[in-house]
């Protein structure tokens, strides 16, 4: 009887304890929604910059790593083989063997593009005959992809005037033939669109969570939550929960924005793409947090979110290539939850990337997210009292 009891016990205080973090819950949602300046952050600034990203966002290209597979061991093929080495944008990474070696190499990022010369290439051009030379290029960043397309171009075009100028001829010797992976139309928001829905996800998130511990000392009510049932612990987690749940939804409607407006494909795993989400939601609302606790109005909640969010979203990689960053600060980019999460985000929409390829990006996402709420939990803790 007395184990009963106690096991009854503790399932009536578990049950008071979820009943009260539900409520808790519920007060943070509903002064969240009730307040219009809350909701027009919720709902417009996000869309209209998916929008805008989606239809005007561009990269710009300064390195070019190439690999070379020739099957042509003339003369000629090593002077277009030296044409690109002499480009000053161009950096040669590997010389293949075999076609067999094309696919790893781009799938891993290691090159950007791969120069196939065919094994006739010198043969067919002193007979006179235009020849192909085949560019294979990573269609994943389709801006950098044309960029890439245009420099090689200019090469082939130069190479082109060189030898009609020394043969006499009347027709460009060789011609390009060109396949993109991952993104066979070259569409710059496939690669774009992806990555904004881990960008608006981190600023909704951050800017309802930042502001949460803030608000409560702003209207005077955060001394009321110390006279209540519960722990800080509990009232940390229905804290946390509201921006969580946010998120969720904020993802989920970019992502049905993205696939059915914008047309970019979702060709990986759901279930990976929402475990790679909840880990990121877990690192934003963990930072958010922190920022809440140490801020003492909503303004200066809003003003620390925008602080971390600035430098998050530069050294992610979304606008500027982390591999053309000093080395010191391709360091920092580790502990930059949005990192991580961009690569999930495009691994999963163009590559078709399940759980297995992506754990190297899920472990990252959850040591930040445990780090930032074990610290967050801390510093609520301790300004509490």
């Amino acid at each position: 009887p007395n184990c009963a009891r106690r096991w009854s016990d503790a399932v009536a205080s578990m049950i008071t304890t979820l009943a009260q973090i539900a409520a808790l819950i519920r007060k943070e949602l509903l002064a969240l929604l009730k307040d219009p300046k809350s909701r027009s952050v919720l709902i417009g600034p996000p869309f209209i910059q998916l929008i805008v990203f989606g239809y005007a966002a561009t990269f710009e290209l300064k390195d070019i790593p190439y690999a070379v597979y020739n099957e042509d061991r003339g003369a000629i093929s090593r002077t277009v083989e030296a044409a690109f080495a002499g480009a000053p944008t161009f950096r040669r990474v590997a010389t293949l063997s075999s076609e067999a070696e094309m696919a790893p190499l781009i799938d891993s990022r290691k090159a950007l593009l791969v120069i196939h010369i065919g094994p006739r290439f010198s043969a067919d051009l002193q007979a006179g005959r235009p020849v192909p030379l085949q560019v294979i290029i990573d269609g994943r960043n389709s801006n950098t992809a044309m960029v890439a397309l245009n420099y090689t171009r200019s090469i082939v075009n130069h190479f082109n005037d060189d030898w009609r100028a020394a043969k006499g001829l009347p027709d460009p010797p060789a011609r390009l033939e060109i396949r993109a992976w991952f993104n066979p139309n070259l569409e710059s928001r496939w690669f774009f669109i992806p990555g904004i829905v881990g960008m608006l996800t981190l600023v909704v998130t951050m800017l309802v969570t930042a502001q949460t511990v803030a608000r409560e000392r702003e209207q005077g009510t955060f001394d009321q939550l110390l006279v209540t049932p519960l722990r800080p612990g509990e009232i940390l987690i229905g804290k946390t929960l509201p921006g969580f749940f946010i998120g969720i939804i904020q993802a989920t409607l970019i992502l049905l924005v993205a696939t059915l407006w914008f047309k970019v494909p979702f060709l990986g795993s759901l279930p990976a793409f929402y475990c790679g989400l909840a880990l990121f939601l877990l690192s934003g609302v963990g930072a958010g947090l922190l920022i809440s606790a140490l801020s003492a109005t909503q303004q200066q909640g809003l003003l620390g979110a925008f602080l971390f969010m600035v430098p998050a979203v530069i050294l992610s990689g979304f606008a500027t290539p982390i591999a053309n960053m000093p080395r010191a600060v391709q360091i920092i980019t580790y502990i930059d939850p949005l990192r991580y999460f961009l690569i999930i985000l495009r691994k999963i929409f163009l590559e078709g990337a399940g759980f297995g390829l992506l754990l190297d990006q899920f472990w990252p996402l959850a040591l930040i997210g445990s780090a930032t709420l074990l610290l967050a939990g801390w510093l609520f803790r301790h300004r509490m009292y």
